[in-house]
Order: structure tokens, then sequence, then C-alpha cells
């Protein structure tokens, strides 16, 4: 892999257009180097405790190679009653999902991971939100599977996308339903010093 000898400071180790699309909507400048770990390698663990090591792994397989860079790693999964629901394979798997989900509180649990190993500072949490769904009709679940848009989406759903008239209520942030928490992303990069305010001490 080649090496970014210039560009921005910050490396986001995932191919995600919606995390992508959240980091921009936040102003940062960043490159994106997907990460490419055998996610069979990350040891099985309580689901809290999974996606946090998981994102730890895509930072640092990237923090390997571009050491001097803060990378970004993360890994969003949904649970419904202590079952992980991840991106559906079939109609029919989908279908299952959405039936599922309609009309219950289910949990959206987002690890994240930042590290910078020049400077020897690595992070990571999980940051965890409650989602309800409304009741869905057989057909409002067919006309959702026929847009398609469920089958790349853990849960079967984008809150973001044609899934938003799905989700009656949340508890907890929205970008980590999105996936990313940009929240607890942005603060962690202010307490860095690579956000914040310049003051031009000349103006008035």
């Amino acid at each position: 892999m080649k090496k970014l000898h210039n560009g921005p400071l910050i490396i986001l180790a995932s191919k995600s257009p919606r995390r992508r699309y959240l980091l921009q909507q936040a102003g940062l400048s960043f490159s994106i180097v997907p990460s490419g770990i055998d996610e069979k390698s990350v040891p099985k663990a309580p689901p809290e405790i999974y996606v946090k090591l998981l994102s730890e792994a895509k930072a640092d397989d990237i923090s390997n190679i571009y050491p001097d860079k803060w990378i970004i790693g993360a890994d969003t999964i949904v649970l419904k009653d202590d079952k992980i629901l991840g991106k559906p394979v079939s109609r029919d798997d989908a279908r299952s999902m959405l039936k599922q989900l309609s009309g219950q509180i289910h949990h959206v649990l987002t690890g994240y991971a930042i590290c910078c190993r020049t400077k020897d500072r690595k992070f990571s949490e999980t940051i965890k939100t409650e989602v309800q769904f409304k009741n869905l009709t057989d057909e409002e679940i067919e006309w959702y599977i026929h847009t398609k848009e469920p089958f790349d989406k853990a849960g079967a759903y984008a809150i973001q996308g044609l899934g938003t008239f799905l989700v009656k209520r949340i508890n907890g942030s929205y970008t980590n339903v999105v996936g990313l928490p940009v929240c607890e992303v942005i603060e962690f990069f202010i307490k860095e010093g690579l956000l914040g305010l310049s003051v031009d001490e000349n103006k008035h």
C-alpha cells in the first residue's frame, strides 16, 4: 500500500459512505484508507466489548502503515434481545429482521477507536443508542425491502435513508445509529488540540 506523505492528519479506516458523510458534515479534513483486517481474528466477546475490540483492530491496522496520522476505526452492530442482527443475506432475512424490530425497542452499538502511534495515544469506547420502531405493516416491510436499502445495513435498515420512516423515537446519539458517534469523536480531537477556534488578536 502506498503511503500518504502529505495530506490530512486524520485517516478514516473505513470505506463506509455513511461514516465519510458524517465526518464531512462535521467539517473534518481526512483521508480514507479502509482496514483489511480479518474480523474473525478478533476474539469473541460480549457485544459492547466486541465492537470496541474490532474498532481497535481496524485503527491499529492502518496505524501500522501511517504511524504519524490520527486513525479512526469503527464498527456498528444492531442488538435485539441480546442477539446481533447483521446485514441481511436475502429478502427473507431482511423481512425476518424487520418483523423482529417492528414496534419494539432495540439498541445500536458503535465501537470507535482513535490512535496515533508516534504520539503514543490511543482511545476507544462503545456508545449505545436506544431505538424504537413504529409498528410496521406487512405492506410497509415489503415496500422497504423492494427499495433494496436494507441489504448492506446492519439490522436491515438505514436511519439516515428511506428507513427514517421506520423509527418512532431514539434515546441517545443519532449519528451513532448512522455509524459513528460524531460528538464524542470531535470532543476527543478538541481535547488533543487538533480542532478548535483560532482567534485573530488583531481584530476587535
